[in-house]
């Protein structure tokens, strides 16, 4: 496994000051870590400040914006990147879920300090105060038209609001446990959610109601992903046609991240079982890379990349910490991982 090089602070505001320090790690799996540090030695006459590393790193290109650093004896080098923004006054404590809405107009998010709220991404100024949910709200997400949010709280409640107005227009209930994740079938004329009740569950926006249990692990399932499935895949089909108001379910596979440290795969029209992987420990995360490729994160740091048409052995996996693997995006030709350190 390749070294893993960080700033363990945030290095842009330490050293926008003139003498400004940051502190640096260079982590390789089975060897001791390398600490350090990078130090503002003032302003250049660009305007690009002055950085020095100490002993064991050394200091590339840096920009006003990026600095790019290597630990030569591990053969690691990272760029850090600075914010582009920051917003410090939308919530009072840890931030526990966001999503930004299609146009990139609007940003909601929820917090440990009980609060769900929709803010400006522009500037961060607080829009609308999402109230209803009793308990923590876990998750949250735009629809596809970016006017509506859905969420999920302790509470078991499964919430759909207006981000024009803030009311609630759709509330869910069913599950008996505390809902963890969501995911939204095309438009969105269907959702889904899963819980700490061990199952997942497909919702008619339309109706308010509950059109049947996709599964039932007996576990609680921390997140789900639902997304196109390869042609060549044999989803299984449906003990009893359909409903009517299933809209956009067929040739689809639904991802389940179990606590059982088991990754699942579901035909999320015929709900029956597609695969089963068997993980190092519990699967907190998953989404597509595309109708072929998969990914999921587990507690002890793992992310593990799959093929759904061999789920026998994964294509790869990725180590890069023993920290908790909480949440994966697509993004480009690779992904971007959140991690609990």
């Amino acid at each position: 496994m390749a070294a893993t090089l960080r700033i363990q602070s945030d290095w842009s505001r330490a050293l926008s000051r003139d003498e400004g320090e940051a502190w640096l790690s260079c982590r390789s799996p089975g060897k001791p870590t390398l600490y350090g540090s990078v130090t503002r030695r003032g302003l250049g006459s660009d305007g690009v400040p002055d950085i020095a590393a100490s002993e064991g790193f050394v200091v590339g290109e840096v920009t006003k914006k990026s600095i790019l650093i290597s630990c030569p004896h591990e053969n690691a080098s990272t760029k850090f990147l600075a914010p582009y923004t920051s917003f410090s006054r939308i919530h009072q404590k840890s931030i526990t879920c966001l999503d930004i809405s299609s146009g990139g107009g609007l940003g909601v998010s929820t917090s440990t300090d009980g609060t769900m709220k929709i803010w400006q991404a522009a500037n961060g100024e607080i829009r609308r105060l999402l109230e209803g949910h009793v308990y923590d709200v876990n998750c949250c997400r735009f629809f596809p038209s970016g006017l509506v949010v859905l969420s999920g709280g302790m509470d078991a409640q499964l919430k759909i609001w207006s981000a024009e107005d803030a009311s609630c227009v759709v509330t869910f209930k069913g599950h008996k446990g505390g809902i963890l994740d969501t995911a939204i079938v095309d438009r969105g004329r269907n959702v889904l959610s899963c819980s700490r009740d061990g199952t997942a569950r497909l919702w008619d926006c339309g109706k308010s109601a509950c059109l049947g249990t996709v599964a039932d692990c007996g576990c609680p399932v921390n997140g789900i992903a639902a997304g196109t499935a390869d042609s060549s895949l044999n989803l299984g089909s449906p003990e009893t046609p359909p409903s009517e108001r299933e809209v956009g379910t067929e040739g689809k596979i639904l991802l389940l991240a179990r606590e059982d440290k088991k990754l699942q795969g579901v035909g999320l029209q015929s709900r029956q079982p597609v695969f089963l992987f068997v993980g190092s420990d519990a699967f907190n995360c998953c989404t597509f890379l595309s109708s072929t490729y998969i990914l999921a994160g587990t507690q002890d740091g793992n992310i593990y990349q799959l093929d759904v048409r061999n789920t026998n052995a994964p294509v790869q996996v990725i180590h890069r910490s023993g920290a908790p693997v909480l949440s994966l995006l697509p993004y480009r030709d690779g992904f971007i991982a959140s991690q609990g350190n």
